[in-house]
């Protein structure tokens, strides 16, 4: 019986003898005058145990029939093992057309005594910050190495882009891990598809920022470092970028790899997904269902994504500074170009330019915003900065204030041959022979002059 129902014995004899009435009872147990009256008759019949529900204990006639249970519990334990309930129930739904609840899926898990895949945990205070006002204001962007395909492929790493209005994922990208080569094609997708944000937040990433400690002498007298090449695509984009001080500062992409390292590791798992090529197919299928089911509404609705670039590739790149040979070529690494002659035949000898490797492998040699040759996209080809970017021209010349002194090259001692040796007499009957010559010529021009 229940605590409420434990009261009703006592009153109910007391009202059997005469010393209560049936309307005092029912006050009491805040029950009508009819309802008393059927439980005296029930206390009379088959005592306490008459007041209890005659259902009570016995299995729901709205339980869940056995072989569902059964086919449940085999699909839980074998194709669609290490599912969520909430992930299992819409495959359930979608895939083997069995309509059943989550909290139906969780009691089946729970009778197998199958732990939780996401325990709840009880928690930490934090203070909220509001969303951007309208999609395109504020996205986030991070990195997440994970063993995405398992036991069944390469350990990859999935960097992603979100929003931060709508929590609606913008783009998806496997690579072997953080790199260069990887963001820019993240966010060579991102602006294709939606176009150019206000801003982009994201961590302290070498890639992002500068975060080591040299400094050039031209980068101490303007009071800040050189960008990096990542840093420089966004400044030519008029792209803000905000570095967090901390994981939990990008909360919002940070609770997508939650939600990814659950979801998206059992999509794979479900199509045998073994390759990173095979897994980059894949996502744009995963990320139009996973914004269909998660994605929110703005709090503005116009969008404030801005349109992209006529040129994006020659964006997307590493710029070098170079100066054009005697024979009109420029070199980066193992390659160089060679430049055609410019108007009237003009050489470009000695000109300073800017080399573009772009991410397909192309070399763009530009001045002036112009193209003057290039060379040929390269199969397989990863882009790599080279070296950090410049701040001014000609900085590679310029020593940091901070860094130590180079000792100066120490010569080789030339050595002296001996007087008598023939090469030292031979020098002197030379010069004593040209010194007689002057003489002579002197005496010549001052006999005419006279």
């Amino acid at each position: 019986m229940s605590r409420t129902e434990v009261l009703r014995p006592g009153l109910l004899r007391h009202c059997l003898v005469g010393r209560l009435t049936n309307a005092q009872v029912a006050e009491a147990l805040s029950l009508s005058v009819r309802q008393v009256q059927r439980l005296k008759r029930r206390l009379e019949r088959a005592g306490v145990r008459g007041l209890v529900h005659g259902l009570r204990g016995q299995p729901s006639n709205r339980r869940l029939p056995r072989e569902l249970v059964e086919r449940i519990r085999s699909l839980m334990t074998g194709r669609y093992r290490g599912f969520n309930d909430r992930h299992l129930t819409e495959k359930l739904h979608e895939l083997e057309q069995l309509v059943v609840s989550r909290a139906s899926v969780r009691r089946v898990r729970v009778a197998l005594g199958e732990p939780a895949q996401r325990p709840r945990r009880a928690p930490l205070h934090r203070a909220r910050r509001p969303r951007a006002d309208a999609v395109g204001r504020l996205v986030q962007l991070d990195g997440s190495p994970f063993a995405w395909l398992e036991e069944r492929g390469p350990a990859l790493t999935l960097l992603g882009a979100i929003d931060d209005a709508s929590s609606e994922v913008l783009a998806l990208h496997f690579r072997p891990a953080e790199d260069l080569h990887g963001y820019l094609v993240l966010l060579a997708q991102m602006l294709r598809a939606h176009g150019m944000p206000v801003t982009l937040y994201g961590d302290r990433l070498n890639v992002f920022v500068r975060n080591d400690s040299h400094w050039t002498l031209a980068e101490e007298l303007a009071g800040a470092q050189a960008p990096t090449h990542f840093g420089r695509v966004l400044a030519d984009l008029g792209i803000g970028y905000i570095a967090a001080q901390s994981p939990q500062g990008k909360g919002r992409v940070e609770r997508l790899w939650g939600t990814l390292q659950d979801r998206l590791v059992s999509e794979l798992r479900l199509r045998g997904i073994a390759t990173g090529e095979a897994a980059n197919a894949f996502l744009p299928d995963f990320i139009a269902d996973h914004n269909r089911r998660f994605a929110a509404p703005a709090a503005s609705l116009p969008a404030v994504w801005r349109a992209t670039p006529r040129h994006l590739d020659r964006v997307l790149s590493c710029r070098y500074p170079r100066v054009v040979a005697r024979d009109n070529t420029v070199r980066l690494g193992a390659r160089w170009v060679q430049l055609p002659p410019g108007p009237g035949r003009q050489s470009w000898a000695g000109r300073r330019v800017e080399l573009r490797e772009l991410l397909d492998g192309r070399v763009l040699v530009l001045a002036n915003e112009q193209i003057l040759a290039g060379l040929p996209a390269v199969p397989g080809f990863v882009l790599r900065p080279r070296r950090q970017p410049t701040p001014a021209r000609s900085t590679s010349r310029l020593r940091s204030a901070s860094a130590p002194r180079r000792p100066a090259p120490t010569r080789p001692t030339r050595r002296s041959t001996s007087p008598d040796h023939p090469w030292s007499v031979s020098i002197r009957h030379h010069i004593a022979r040209q010194a007689a010559l002057t003489r002579t010529r002197g005496d010549i021009s001052t006999e005419q002059s006279g």
